[in-house]
C-alpha cells in the first residue's frame, strides 16, 4: 500500500484555472496536432500493438485495423499514445508531490469492497465498448467535439448527463 498521508495534503487547484488550463491545452492540441484531445484511441492503439504482436494475421486481415498497424506500421507511432502515458505520470506525480497517492477504495456502507470493484468493472467495460461504438470517447466527443460546438457531441454530453441522473437515482441508496 502506497501512502503520504504522514504529511499535509495540499489543497486542490482552483477549479476556473484548472478549466482554463484545461482549455488552453485543448487549443494547443488542434493548433500542433490538427485534432483534439481524446483517451480511447490511445488505449485502442496499445491494444492493437499487443494483438499484432499476439495474432498480426489477424491486424492485416481486418479493415479496421490495417491504417493503425497493418504490415510495418507501429500503432504507438502517435502522439496521443505519449500523450496519454504523459497524463498517466503526470497524475502519479501530482499525487506523490501533493501528498494524495494511496490505494483505498472509495464506497459507500451499503456496498462490498467487491461489490463495488465489480461494477466499476463492468462499468468500464461497458464504457470501453460505448467509446469504440461511437468513435470517440467521454473527453475525445464531449471535451473535443463540444469545443467546435459538434451538434452530435452536445447531444451525447446531455445524453451523458440525462443518464447518469436517471442511473444515480437507482444507485443512491449504496452510496448513502
Amino acid at each position: 500500500m502506497i501512502s503520504t498521508h504522514s504529511k499535509m495534503e495540499k489543497p486542490y487547484t482552483n477549479p476556473y484555472l484548472t478549466g482554463a488550463i484545461l482549455g488552453l491545452v485543448l487549443f494547443m492540441a488542434f493548433l500542433l496536432t490538427g485534432s483534439g484531445l481524446g483517451a480511447s484511441g490511445p488505449l485502442n492503439r496499445v491494444l492493437v500493438y499487443i494483438e499484432d504482436i499476439i495474432a498480426p494475421q489477424h491486424i492485416n486481415n481486418t479493415p479496421y485495423l490495417i491504417p493503425m498497424a497493418g504490415g510495418d506500421t507501429n500503432p504507438l507511432d502517435n502522439a496521443f499514445v505519449f500523450l496519454t502515458l504523459g497524463i498517466l505520470i503526470g497524475g502519479f506525480l501530482s499525487g506523490l508531490f501533493n501528498h494524495r497517492l494511496s490505494f483505498i477504495t472509495n464506497k459507500g456502507p451499503r456496498i462490498t469492497e467487491k461489490t463495488r470493484w465489480s461494477m466499476a468493472f463492468l462499468g468500464g467495460i461497458l464504457m470501453g465498448y460505448g467509446a469504440r461504438f461511437a468513435r470517440g470517447c467521454t473527453s475525445g466527443q464531449g471535451l473535443s467535439g463540444g469545443a467546435v460546438l459538434s451538434v452530435g457531441s452536445w447531444v451525447f454530453l446531455l445524453a451523458v448527463f440525462a443518464g447518469a441522473y436517471g442511473v444515480a437515482h437507482l444507485l443512491r441508496r449504496l452510496w448513502t
